[in-house]
């Protein structure tokens, strides 16, 4: 009868413990898309070239991010996105997007 029940539950406690790692990464991934954000709108506000403001931001991110830069005379904006779905198997059920927007102003002698 113990057994008949352990049968039952198995299969629950192991969807509930890949939930919960699913969860971790899309939080891990989250972060680590801010922090590309971040990273972008101040190298570009400070007028760094876009190839390097690229190549520094997609090394903090995701793999797989994407980066959109946007610039006004006053601003530069950066927003990272990125697909994020479960380890394993579970990497084909439906995944997320995580999008993250950082916003710098520009420095004096940053180039608009």
């Amino acid at each position: 009868m113990v057994t008949a029940e352990f049968a039952m539950t198995l299969p629950s406690l192991v969807f509930v413990v890949v939930a919960a790692i699913a969860g971790v990464i899309a939080v891990t991934d989250e972060l680590r898309c801010v922090d590309a954000a971040t990273t972008a709108a101040r190298l570009a506000a400070r007028g760094e070239p876009l190839n390097v403001v690229r190549a520094t931001a997609l090394s903090h991110a995701p793999h797989g991010s994407v980066l959109q830069l946007t610039s006004t005379p006053t601003t530069v904006t950066a927003t990272v996105v990125v697909r994020v779905g479960g380890p394993g198997w579970f990497g084909r059920l439906p995944s997320i997007t995580i999008r993250q927007r950082s916003v710098a102003a520009r420095e004096a002698g940053g180039e608009p």
